[in-house]
């Protein structure tokens, strides 16, 4: 992908895209225009006991030289930004940003809100700053959920404390939901302004949104990623008198109740595992653990779906998307059964067929369209990248 002058040519440039947590790095070189992905890795077991990967200064040199080992050195691979993903953008970003120091120092305060989460940015951040000469932007999970309607976006506390300790529903996976969102008007081939779409990123993580004319109106994560739909190891929601109960007559104390619900539930409570291949092979052997996830993890679908169906007054597209999303048939199957009188419903040829491509897996003419969009968050963050910085993409 070089020139003459042995850089890539700028039609070809990439974004470097960095997704940095506690203990990882992931990264991927990503052509805007086309979606090309020029190299893609993860360094793993940063700051490990028995780990050669010391620290996040460390993750990025070993990043450059697995890249220069692939033949793509970066100073002349023409990188014309890099774009970072940041999970919670907080009251302070609703949009991305070039980085500064002190954006630095806005993304480090907003850490409460997401401690599993952004301390990791903030030290890729500093780290890819240090060692990569270009331009650096934030792209937040949260940014896309800013504009919440306040009715949708307040929880009902008493305000003083929420506007005191910025307490209200930022929702996460806000990134894959924009892309996701914005990919189906070209699917189905109608105007985004006049769409209401419904979208379910399935992952080992889960959210729901609900999206008018491309804008979020709903959306099933709140203050943390741990509210809403079902997870592999998250509860979502429970009943917050649930906290006090565990306290006083299991003698837990916040934080191993924050732990119990963060990584000891959903799936992996119920049934053992919070791998869906894993539960799907329980299921097929007869587990009664398994069998009651399914089910739970299904119900609290039907019951996100049910109320956004209400919130939106009609709905035009409703799309699954990530891991289980797009590639579980089984329960795209089972959230959608006994819905064909609200206009929702499936052909089971369409909804059975492997692809990794965009596609419409509800009969033709259908009052709902149901769509399989395969998300893709580091080319929109490598877009969103881009149109921060007025460059035009390749």
């Amino acid at each position: 992908m070089t020139g003459p002058d042995g850089r890539a040519p700028r039609s070809a440039a990439p974004v470097l895209v960095l997704n940095a947590g506690s203990s990882s790095l992931k990264y991927q070189l990503v052509v805007p225009g086309s979606g090309e992905v020029v190299a893609k890795g993860t360094v793993e077991r940063i700051g490990e006991d028995g780990s050669d990967v010391a620290d996040h200064t460390a993750a990025v040199r070993q990043m450059t030289a697995e890249l220069t080992a692939q033949g793509l050195e970066l100073a002349s691979a023409g990188v014309r930004a890099v774009g970072h993903r940041v999970v919670h953008g907080g009251p302070d970003f609703s949009d991305p940003v070039v980085i500064t120091d002190a954006v630095v120092d806005q993304i480090r305060d907003l850490s409460p809100l997401a401690p599993l989460h952004n301390p990791g940015a903030v030290a890729g951040i500093e780290a890819a700053r240090a060692q990569l000469d270009v331009p650096h932007v934030a792209v937040f999970d949260t940014a896309f959920f800013a504009g919440l309607p306040p009715a949708a976006a307040t929880y009902a506390i008493p305000r003083e404390l929420a506007e005191r300790y910025r307490i209200r529903r930022y929702g996460m996976h806000g990134t894959s939901h924009r892309y996701v969102s914005r990919a189906v008007p070209g699917l189905v081939g109608r105007p985004l302004a006049e769409l209401n779409q419904i979208v379910l990123h399935l992952g080992n993580g889960a959210s729901a949104s609900a999206v008018r004319g491309g804008q979020a109106v709903d959306t099933s994560m709140g203050l943390t990623p741990l509210q809403g739909l079902v997870m592999g190891t998250r509860s979502g929601d429970v009943d917050p008198g649930l906290h006090p109960y565990l306290s006083r007559e299991a003698g837990l104390t916040v934080d191993e109740i924050d732990t119990v619900l963060n990584k000891q539930s959903g799936l992996k409570g119920l049934s053992g595992v919070n791998d869906f291949r894993a539960l799907q092979e329980l299921r097929e052997a007869g587990d009664a653990g398994a069998e009651l996830a399914f089910g739970v993890y299904v119900h609290r679908l039907k019951h996100y779906l049910g109320a956004y169906l209400a919130v939106l007054g009609r709905l035009d597209v409703l799309t699954f998307t990530a891991g289980v999303g797009e590639n579980n048939a089984a329960v795209r199957t089972a959230v959608l059964v006994g819905l064909e009188g609200l206009g929702i419903s499936l052909e089971p040829a369409r909804n059975e067929a492997a692809s990794r491509e965009a596609r419409v897996i509800s009969p033709d003419g259908s009052p709902v369209t149901v769509a399989v969009v395969p998300t893709n968050e580091e080319l929109e963050i490598a877009r969103q990248t881009l149109a921060l910085l007025a460059l035009p993409a390749p």
